[in-house]
């Protein structure tokens, strides 16, 4: 497995879009990240570049685009470029600027795309209307879709019970990550219950349940998506592989 992290490496518009134009004909890379560049347009070229690039190549298998200041007219963008796609199983859209506006067009995705597995949208903002975008598409058509994060993304109990809701009918969707958002007591009992009745295994989510005077809260697990992106074991193999869904799922990049 080949594999590309060009993240945290100060990159510039330019530079970024050298990179995905050469990337529209590799047959190789199966993974690429390119994590918080050095961005100074608002005008989003990058991801409209990037979003070109996903049209063309049909290997890669892996892509992060975190911190990219991207919006909702990049999203719609490389949307628009991943109905063709057929490769891609993992992508990341973490810390950007992504409402439920946004959100729309990836809920449209979903209803259509068969090969992606892995979606982080945490750190975004897309409130109780894009949590209930996202959890139409899981309910009724979408059955690929393996792990989802929403993590801070300022959904209140309306957008979390959708979602807790779609897992009911949608036996596929088995990760889901949604601390730092507002939990109200009918979303405490709605994931409480998704543990207690098997549905959820507690080491597939970063929520805990548990009950005071006859109410449930949700403690907060240091689970997530990508809790050991960055590191491996001294010796031997991860202890557990559900706690972080990227490796769990599709160890994609050759480090893991």
């Amino acid at each position: 497995m080949v594999s590309l992290l060009i993240c945290f490496c100060f990159q510039g518009t330019q530079s970024l879009i050298a990179i995905v134009t050469v990337m529209s004909h590799n047959k190789a890379m199966k993974a690429l990240n390119l994590n918080r560049p050095i961005l100074y347009s608002q005008e989003e070229e990058t991801t409209v570049h990037t979003a070109l690039m996903m049209k063309n190549n049909a290997c890669l298998m892996e892509l992060h685009l975190c911190k990219h200041e991207m919006k909702n007219f990049g999203v719609e963008r490389l949307c628009d470029a991943l109905y063709e796609n057929r490769s891609l199983r993992y992508l990341d859209l973490s810390c950007n600027k992504i409402t439920r506006d946004g959100v729309k067009f990836l809920g449209e995705l979903l209803k259509r795309n068969q090969t992606l597995e892995i979606l982080d949208l945490n750190s975004n903002r897309i409130e109780d209307d894009g949590a209930i975008y996202l959890s139409e598409a899981l309910a009724l058509y979408n059955r690929t879709l393996q792990a989802l994060a929403v993590v801070s993304n300022n959904i209140s109990g309306k957008g979390l019970v959708a979602l807790s809701d779609s897992m009911k009918t949608n036996m596929v969707l088995s990760y889901i990550y949604i601390w730092g958002n507002k939990f109200d007591e009918a979303t405490c009992v709605a994931f409480s219950d998704l543990i207690e009745n098997g549905r959820l295994k507690p080491n597939c989510t970063d929520v805990d349940p548990y009950e005071v005077d006859g109410h449930i809260y949700l403690a907060e697990l240091s689970h997530g998506l990508k809790r050991h992106y960055y590191w491996t074991p001294s010796y031997g193999e991860v202890d557990n592989k559900d706690a972080n869904a990227s490796l769990a799922i599709r160890a994609v990049a050759e480090h893991l």
